[in-house]
């Protein structure tokens, strides 16, 4: 009787403990404080970040971030909400520590975790400014009262709560590239695994979902099933750091092919950033460790 009534009090400990680690850890109430938010360029961080990309809605080139768009993956299928600033659909209104805490914790302003297919953990790395910035940005765009659409995703992952033992797991905001960095490799490093978010495709995941920094831009499966998405890193793009500057810019490869696909639109963000951003991104890509393809 002993036995079993240790046995109770060890299983009732490890339940609530497991609660206190993957309760959802906000950012500190003054995270903004001292940011004097400027909407103009937060476009920039906009275009940089890629939100058009994955929360404008599906087969249209312009008009609001209603969401929509579907993201396949091994756990289910996520859709894309609406960011608009729509009070009832989308985040009007919210307070911008609450989408700060979006952004960069993943946690919604009800308390609960958001799926990792939001890269938050990538966001983490960004500035309170830029963030601060972006924020205003979104609040000057066109609203949309398109409700967003629930995740296709089963048992065990819809369990929320189990998320945050992922985020233990996964959730680092240390830098990937690390050591004597000139000041625009540090710049292409920010852009690169903070706000570009590159590593969420060009990475190769384990089995729980988290990326694999060990092989860091070595390429990937498409979620798709179609495809892999390529190798950027010097062992596996032979490109110019002036080669990937242009690409970056007009889509247009050293073989005179262009961008296509989800590329395309990456291209879309990248050319609107300024000549020396997109140089620090290729100073960066050709920094990073190289990973040979596979044979």
């Amino acid at each position: 009787m002993r036995i079993w009534r240790g046995l109770a009090l060890l299983l009732v400990a490890g339940v609530a403990g497991g609660f206190v680690v993957t309760r959802p850890q906000p950012l500190s109430d003054d995270a903004l404080s001292g940011v004097n938010a400027d909407p103009d360029h937060g476009a920039v961080i906009f275009a940089a970040a890629g939100c058009a990309s994955c929360h404008r809605a599906p087969d249209t080139e312009e008009g609001p971030l209603a969401g929509g768009r579907a993201f396949t993956s091994d756990f289910g299928t996520f859709y894309a909400p609406n960011i608009t600033p729509d009070p009832i659909h989308g985040i009007g209104d919210w307070t911008d520590l609450e989408l700060a805490n979006a952004i960069q914790r993943g946690i919604s302003p009800g308390g609960a975790h958001y799926y990792p297919a939001f890269p938050y953990t990538a966001y983490a790395r960004a500035s309170a400014q830029d963030i601060g910035d972006l924020i205003a940005h979104l609040r000057t765009l066109p609203a949309s009262a398109t409700p967003s659409q629930p995740h296709d995703v089963g048992f065990p992952f819809n369990i929320r709560r189990s998320l945050g033992g992922w985020k233990l797991l996964f959730g680092s905001d240390d830098w990937v590239l690390n050591g004597d960095l000139t000041a625009e490799v540090q710049r292409g490093r920010y852009l690169v695994e903070a706000l570009g978010h590159c590593g969420e495709c060009h990475t190769p995941r384990n089995a729980l979902g988290g990326l694999n920094r060990a092989n860091w831009l070595a390429g990937a499966p498409n979620p798709s099933g179609k495809g892999r998405i390529p190798n950027i890193t010097p062992g596996g793009l032979d490109w110019s750091e002036q080669d990937i500057a242009i690409y970056l810019a007009s889509g247009f490869t050293p073989d005179f092919d262009s961008a296509g696909g989800e590329m395309a639109e990456v291209v879309l963000n990248t050319a609107q950033l300024t000549d020396d951003d997109r140089a620090a991104i290729a100073a960066y890509l050709k920094a990073v460790p190289a990973v040979a393809d596979p044979q």
